[in-house]
This record gives C-alpha cells, sequence and structure tokens, in this order.
C-alpha cells in the first residue's frame, strides 16, 4: 500500500494489529486527550509470579505469559518475565513490548497495576482511551494510548485484554524507528496473542457458500452500515465468483453535496492495488524470457543505484517488489518535492537509501523500490523511450489491454474529466469535507508503486485472471501458471499468518489462504483479494477517510458471509470508526487554531532543505501558512509535555505532518517520519 506515513500512524497500525486489521494510512493530527499521569487509576494487585532469569532467542519461539497465556516471541529478542510481567525487548535496546498478567475490577485497574509491575516510574500524560469489541477470546478490550513529546521518537499505549478473572495488559513502549523498522515482529508478537486453551475460528475444509442475492445484500448492507459509521461519502464493490460477476455495483455519492451516484464503471485513484498489476507486467516479461525475477538489477538498468556499490549489486529483479530488502520507507521525498520530478529523478533519489535490515529478514516496505521495479520493466521492452512512457506503455501493452481493462489509465487529467469519484477526509473538527487532491499528484513520479485510475469492473477482470491462474474468458493462457503464482510466493513474513511476495500479500488468518492487496492515498483507500481455493474475489474501493477502515474489514466480513462465520465485522468496524473521531476530537483539544500568533512570530520568513524543498511561511488574516511549493496548509500550534513547540499541518487529507521547532542560533524545523529527520533551516 502506498501510506502516506505520520509517526502518528504508528499508533494505528497498532490498534491494528491488536484488532486484526490491515494497517492503515497516515492518521490525522496525534490523538489526545485531557492529560492525566500514566498510573492514575486506582493500582489493582498483580498476580504473584515467581520471578525468573532472561533469556536471548534465536528463533521465533512459542511462548507464554505468566498465566499461560499464548504468543509467539520474536528471534533475536530478548524475553525476561519480572513478576507478573513478560518483557520483550528488541536487539537495537531502549524500547519493549511487556505482556502482564494481573487481577483487578476494572481496566483502569489492570493498566495502573500493569505499570507498576513493568515501569513504575513512567510520567507519560494519558491521551486517550478506546473501546474495542470483543474478540478472540478476549473481553474488556481497550487501547490506552499516552502522550510523548515529538524528540523522544517514542509511541507509547497499553492495550487491555481479559479473560476469565485475568486481565493481560500488552504495553508497548518503542521508539519509533524500531516499531517500524520491526513491525512484523511486532505483528508476530500480537498475532496469536491469545487467552490459554483458546484456539481462534477457522474456516478451513469448510465449502464456500453460493453469493446469492441474500449473501449479497448482506455485504450491500454491511457497506452501507460502514459509510454511516466512518461517514465516507462514496464505495464501489465488485463480486465474482465461479468465473462470473455477480455484483459490480456502487454506494454514496462521488462528491459530497453533489447528486451523482457511484457506479461499477466510477473511477478512483486505486493507489497501491497497481503494485500486483506492475508485477503482473514483469510476469509476462519473465514468460518472455526478457528477465527472470533473479536477474540483477543493474543488468536491466545501469543506472539503477541504491545507497552503496556492494548493496546495489546485490538487488535482483524480485527485490525491487519484495518488500524485503531492508530498505526503509522513505516516502517524504516525493511527497514534499514532486513537482517537475522525473521517473529518472525519482530513482535517483534511490542513491541516497540504504537498508536497515538485511535482505529478507523483514517486512519494509519501500514505494520508491518498488516504482523501481516498473520502470525497470519497462525499459526492457522499450528502452529507447523515458522511462515513465517506457512503464506506461508496457502497461497498456503487456496488462489493461489483454485484460480489456479499457478504463484503467494513469493519465489523471483523463480520469477526472469522466465518471470519477473525489477524495473527502475529516477536518480537524470531524466534518466530513472534500480533501486535498494535490497531493495526491506526488505519487506520479513513482506511478508502478501506486498512480493507477481504475474501476470495480476493470478490477474484476484483473481478479477473475488472478483466480484463473493465468487464463483469459474464453481459455486462452494469458500468462504462465507459474509466473502467475511466483508473485504469491512468500518472500518475507508479517506477524504469524501473514506473508509478503511480490506484490501479493497471501493471510491466512482463519485458515483460508485470502491473496489481496490494498492501496491508500489522500481521500482514496481500496483492496482487492481473492480466494484462490474457493473462486471468489471481492474488489472494494473507497473515496474518503477512514476508508482503510472499510477496506480492511471487508476481508472479514466476506469470510463471514461465505463461510457463516461469526459476525465480527460489522462490531469492529463501528469500534474502529468511534475511535478515530474520538482521537481526532481528543486531538484537536491540544491545539490552537489558528497557530498561536507569538510563536508564529517567531518563524523565520522560509525555510530550506536538500531533500524536500523550501518552506515559505506567511501570515495571514491571522492565520499561519506553510506553503511547500506543491501543496500548502494552515498550521496549528501545539505545546508537548517537554515544552516542545510544534506546527501541524491542518489541510483536510494531510493533517498531522508535525514540524518541531529546533533550537540554537539558527532558526530551524525539524519534520520527521520514523526512521527520518528531516532538518529546514532558516534562508
Amino acid at each position: 500500500m502506498i501510506r502516506i506515513v505520520s509517526v502518528s500512524s504508528i499508533y494505528l497500525v497498532l490498534v491494528g494489529l491488536l484488532a486484526s486489521c490491515g494497517a492503515p494510512p497516515a492518521a490525522p493530527i496525534t490523538p489526545a486527550a485531557e492529560p492525566a499521569p500514566a498510573s492514575a487509576a486506582p493500582a489493582a494487585e498483580p498476580v504473584p509470579v515467581e520471578e525468573v532469569v532472561s533469556e536471548q532467542l534465536t528463533a521465533d519461539t512459542p511462548k507464554m505469559s505468566t498465566e499461560g497465556n499464548t504468543f509467539i516471541a520474536p528471534a533475536d529478542w530478548k524475553l525476561t518475565v519480572k513478576g507478573p510481567a513478560t518483557i520483550l525487548e528488541p536487539p537495537e535496546g531502549d524500547s519493549a513490548i511487556a505482556l502482564i498478567d494481573v487481577r483487578a475490577s476494572t481496566a483502569d485497574e489492570a493498566v495502573a497495576a500493569a505499570w507498576k509491575a513493568y515501569k513504575p516510574d513512567a510520567k507519560w500524560p494519558l491521551l486517550v482511551v478506546n473501546q474495542q469489541p470483543d474478540e478472540d477470546g478476549w473481553q474488556n478490550r481497550s487501547s490506552y494510548t499516552y502522550q510523548t513529546s515529538p524528540n523522544e521518537k517514542r509511541y507509547v499505549a497499553a492495550f487491555t485484554h481479559r479473560a476469565g478473572e485475568i486481565w493481560t495488559v500488552a504495553i508497548y513502549n518503542m521508539q519509533n524507528a524500531v516499531g517500524e523498522k520491526r513491525l512484523a515482529q511486532v505483528a508476530l508478537i500480537f498475532d496469536d496473542l491469545l487467552p490459554k486453551g483458546y484456539t481462534r475460528e477457522t474456516f478451513a475444509g469448510k465449502q464456500a457458500r453460493l453469493l446469492d442475492e441474500a449473501r449479497i445484500a448482506e455485504l450491500g448492507k454491511f457497506i452501507e452500515t460502514a459509510m454511516e459509521k466512518t461517514r465516507v461519502p462514496g464505495v464501489a464493490l465488485g463480486l465474482v465468483q465461479g468465473g462470473k460477476t455477480v455484483f459490480a455495483g456502487g454506494f454514496g455519492v462521488r462528491e459530497l453535496g453533489k447528486k451523482k451516484k457511484i457506479n461499477g464503471n466510477t473511477l478512483f485513484m486505486i493507489a497501491s492495488n497497481t503494485k500486483a498489476m506492475t508485477t503482473l507486467m514483469l510476469a509476462k516479461l519473465v514468460d518472455e524470457k526478457k528477465l527472470t525475477w533473479e536477474t540483477p538489477v543493474t543488468s536491466l538498468l545501469p543506472s539503477f543505484k541504491l545507497g552503496d556499490e556492494d548493496t546495489t549489486a546485490k538487488v535482483k529483479v524480485k527485490h525491487l517488489v519484495c518488500a524485503c530488502t531492508g530498505l526503509p520507507r522513505q516516502d517524504f521525498e516525493w511527497l514534499f518535492q514532486y513537482e517537475g520530478l522525473s521517473p529518472d529523478g525519482a530513482l535517483a533519489t534511490l542513491a541516497t537509501m540504504q537498508p536497515t535490515s538485511g535482505f529478507g529478514e523483514m517486512f519494509q516496505y519501500s514505494n520508491p523500490l518498488a516504482s523501481a521495479g516498473g520502470y525497470v520493466g519497462g525499459h526492457v521492452i522499450f528502452p529507447k523511450l523515458e522511462l515513465g512512457k517506457a512503464y506506461d506503455k508496457a502497461m497498456k501493452s503487456r496488462v489493461f489491454d489483454p485484460l480489456k481493462m479499457k478504463s484503467t489509465t494513469f493519465n489523471y487529467a483523463r480520469a477526472l474529466r469522466g465518471n470519477a469519484a473525489l477524495p473527502h477526509s475529516s477536518d480537524i473538527d470531524g466534518n466530513q469535507v472534500r480533501a486535498m487532491m494535490d497531493i495526491n499528484y506526488s505519487v506520479i513520479p513513482v506511478r508502478p508503486a501506486g498512480a493507477a485510475w481504475s474501476n470495480v469492473k476493470d478490477i474484476l477482470a484483473y481478479v477473475s485472471m488472478e483466480l484463473a491462474e493465468g487464463e483469459l474468458p474464453k481459455g486462452k493462457q494469458y500468462v504462465s501458471k507459474e509466473a502467475l503464482l511466483a508473485r504469491r510466493m512468500p518472500q518475507v513474513t508479517i506477524g504469524k499468518h501473514t506473508s509478503y511476495g511480490m506484490g501479493l500479500s497471501v493471510d491466512t488468518t482463519y485458515g483460508v489462504p485470502v491473496v489481496h492487496h490494498g492501496g491508500d492515498m489522500i481521500g482514496f483507500h481500496s483492496d482487492m483479494m481473492w480466494l484462490p481455493e474457493h473462486g471468489v474475489g471481492a474488489v472494494v474501493l473507497t473515496n474518503g477517510d477512514p476508508g482503510w477502515i472499510i477496506r480492511s474489514l471487508f476481508q472479514r466480513k466476506l469470510l463471514e458471509v461465505l463461510f457463516d462465520g461469526r459476525a465480527e465485522a460489522d462490531e469492529k468496524v463501528a469500534a474502529r470508526a468511534k475511535a478515530y473521531y474520538e482521537r481526532l476530537a481528543a486531538g484537536r483539544k491540544l491545539l490552537t487554531v489558528p497557530a498561536d500568533p507569538a510563536e508564529a512570530e517567531k518563524l523565520a520568513e522560509r525555510y530550506a532543505n536538500d531533500a524536500l524543498g523550501e518552506i515559505a511561511v506567511t501570515r495571514k488574516e491571522g492565520k499561519t501558512i506553510f506553503d511547500f511549493g506543491e501543496w500548502q496548509s494552515e498550521m496549528a500550534t501545539r505545546k508537548s509535555p517537554d515544552g516542545t513547540m510544534s506546527f501541524l499541518t491542518t489541510a483536510p487529507g494531510v493533517s498531522g505532518f508535525e514540524f518541531v521547532v529546533g533550537s540554537g542560533d539558527k532558526r530551524t524545523l525539524i519534520v520527521r517520519d520514523a526512521q527520518h529527520e528531516y532538518v529546514f533551516t532558516e534562508r
């Protein structure tokens, strides 16, 4: 998925892991509420357990908490049992996930007891508490988020679960860089954090039900209810079973305040769903013997370069699209500096990037690297064309035309002239409005990673081909089964039940393999999925934030309908939508909007950073505006517990980019993603 990443998104990823949903895109402004001490609740008594020594793990190892709840401890982490607390520490140190078993009357008491057992001197203020529905044998599930200061570069949260008389509190206290780098291992811990003796519901060995009128109506009702809860204006849905399209239609409107409805032909930005189509083009080139998945990239595109020669030489075609090369997410360059940027320029940025983990060790998602995969393929077919034109022509000739995806395009002007959905998001007060479209143009220079526009009818044609293992409707073999299925083979794992191949994930959480990929850009969130063993596929396209809630939970709802599973998806959608707006409202309380004029007066008129370009600061009618060239936003101010002052973007869809006021003789502003820091200096 293209995910617009701010540090605040780490919290949402954690909630997703604990609630068995896909990781969402960037959150709005970091959630917050009236501060209260981390240990404000009355203390309950921890479960008395004999303390044991630490253990250094050499492999992923099934373990139990002190009361017998099961989980998997990751390789290379240290495990220490200290009273009721089972503490897991990654190799980098100064970070931990603690699982604490306590007896308590309430969740607040359980959290207070957990902190007492794990870190009694913790002083982070409590920001917001969100309730979650019962799941996987756990009751009284809730999340507690704490306010950290930006210069701590850390996220802190606690999650409660109760089974019988015992509460298990999971405390996440991780540096942002470590948390993102080791996200797959964090998922491993939480994926099978289950009560003692509990077995998760499985659909393995079951026969999928026919998607008849009643079951399709049930899926449609889920979409409509989810739209109401999330306030997303429109959703397009497509369903295929047994080689036939059984539904292709829409719900809601293309634009708020307008009457034009969503239908099966409505175009949406599909973001990172583009990646799977890009790797399909590469699979065609494997069949044509123009390359193999093991071909060194520099032999195909000599100008390709990463941060050093040794790393560059190791990169094979598969490494460009497997999220397994260890290259960390690094999106700010193309999000802030895309005007006039060519594909060649986007690839040149790769020369500034270095892996932070070894090949195949960890899932780390890189949009620039994935874009290189598409450009390499296009260059192999059309070596005399400019990289962007070569890629566009390769996709048309090898993918869109053969699959009769006549509406799918990388041409924004063409898409927006016709039956197109427009993006929406929440403003800082929780009102659903048109989102900023400008920043969605930023993906064009890296378009193999996520710039396609498409509709459910076109994507169903693609999904049907995947289900038919490379055959077209009239029986012609479009791509070999071997080349097609190679894209689904695990290249790296994400937790216990998910693997990432080449532009595709395979999820076996409920015993049935679901192949899928999601996509997220500003105001557009989508997913395509199929069950190879059952001949069923689906496409969900949305035109509003937080559409990631709908598209990620539709997979669970589809399984419930197909296999008569326990009804969970509807309750999860309602809870997550409620939590989203609660966090937004809580965060709003900590903001000063318009920005504090006294703090705004201290700003320079212009700042610059070599990688991200310039910021022009203007003040008009009491408002402070940061103009980044390609897009701009009114700014809010926020003071952190340590006294740090920050300016935060507030434009719908791009709220939450935080610029921390630096110290020193020269005026500076600092913006960070999880693993990088960019200093803007006064010019």
